[in-house]
């Protein structure tokens, strides 16, 4: 599970298969107290992939600077970047995304039909059924 940030706004794409997949990315923040009793905070930036209609979901609610919350699980994907190296990225794929926040001014939810979608929600992508 993670809590963060949104650090950019998602991007909706569909596999040729036709099945949605969106990706953005998230800012969290590991906070520790040092040997002095100093509060300590250090970033950390992840790749998220969503998979179908919650991709769809993201695509309209997730926005930049909104703080979210996420289950899922880590996923490497590798692929040859030519002149023989090989090329690595660990991305989190999201089952479970909760909006947090503020409501707006009116006092409803920015998000006004749901709150949280479920991994029960969204099909398998294709390359993993």
């Amino acid at each position: 599970m993670l809590l963060g940030n949104i650090t950019r706004d998602p991007e909706l794409k569909s596999t040729t298969g036709g099945q949605s997949v969106a990706t953005f990315g998230l800012a969290t923040n590991r906070v520790w107290r040092d040997a002095d009793g100093e509060k300590r905070s250090l970033p950390e930036y992840h790749n998220i992939v969503v998979w179908g209609s919650l991709a769809e979901f993201t695509s309209q609610f997730v926005r930049k600077g909104k703080p979210l919350y996420i289950e899922g699980y880590l996923k490497t994907r590798s692929w040859d970047g030519g002149e023989g190296t090989k090329i690595f990225r660990t991305e989190v794929v999201a089952e479970n995304i909760i909006l947090l926040g503020p409501k707006d001014s009116d006092g409803e939810e920015e998000h006004p039909d749901v709150a949280d979608m479920h991994h029960h929600d969204i099909p398998l992508p294709d390359d993993e059924s």
